[in-house]
């Protein structure tokens, strides 16, 4: 890669960390299609799985009082179990696959009526919400936006909702790498010192978001976190049709 092209990653890391940090979502959303034009899917995915960890992993320090973690505990005994069926099936999806997922998944959650729309406050989705959302994250490399499915019916306020999607994501982020680690590399992909960067800006990305969350409402929380994952959802469809169509 050129440094234009270092310099371009740069940038992406810390402000999609920021969205991430902001919203909870959409961060991730941007930069695996950023890192897929430069990348394969493995490899892709597992530089994104690094650097998500690490700003998920700050976001998580930053709200560790509003975490719910009977939650996160059942989440994480669902997305193990679904880790291992799909090591066992072993899918490595192409990049069409993965843009189309990207920009289909927030349509199709719309969709569903609010009614149909389980509460991750009930028991036992947690542990639903821990074996679909991994389905998802490694089909199609983000699950953010279909974990909030589960957050969207709850009374949670934003710090909780942030803090709690924030530990469940960074566990997935481990089970991501892992999974299409297996495949590639972590050495065969960019070099190694480039990381420390990387991991340098998404934690200053998320430093930042969490100051701007402390003045914003929850109102304004969810209303800004719709305009921009539909505004992203929409760019990645058209990317996924026009890979599909030899572009």
């Amino acid at each position: 890669m050129t440094p234009f092209d270092f310099v371009l990653i740069a940038c992406a890391i810390i402000s999609t960390s920021f969205i991430s940090g902001l919203f909870g979502m959409a961060g991730g959303m941007i930069l695996v299609g950023v890192l897929l034009v430069y990348f394969d899917v493995a490899t892709g995915m597992v530089i994104f799985s690094i650097i998500q960890f690490v700003a998920n992993g700050w976001r998580a320090v930053l709200w560790w009082r509003f975490v719910l973690w009977r939650i996160f505990f059942v989440y994480v005994l669902g997305a193990v179990l679904s880790f291992a069926v799909m090591r066992y099936v072993a899918i490595i999806p192409s990049k069409a696959a993965v843009y189309l997922g990207l920009g289909i998944l927030p349509f199709a959650i719309e969709l569903l009526p609010l009614r149909m729309r389980p509460n991750i406050e009930w028991r036992g989705v947690p542990f639903i919400t821990g074996v679909l959302t991994t389905v998802i994250q490694l089909l199609t490399g983000v699950g953010g936006l279909f974990l909030d499915i589960f957050f969207q019916k709850s009374m949670l306020d934003r710090k909780t909702t942030i803090a709690t999607k924030a530990v469940t994501q960074t566990f997935s982020h481990v089970v991501r790498a892992v999974y299409f680690g297996s495949f590639v590399g972590i050495a065969d992909a960019v070099p190694l010192w480039t990381y420390l960067p990387a991991i340098l800006l998404s934690i200053a990305g998320t430093t930042l978001a969490a100051q701007v969350l402390e003045r914003m409402t929850d109102a304004g929380f969810r209303q800004w976190t719709r305009r921009v994952i539909f505004a992203v959802s929409a760019v990645y469809l058209a990317r996924g049709v026009m890979l599909l169509m030899g572009y």
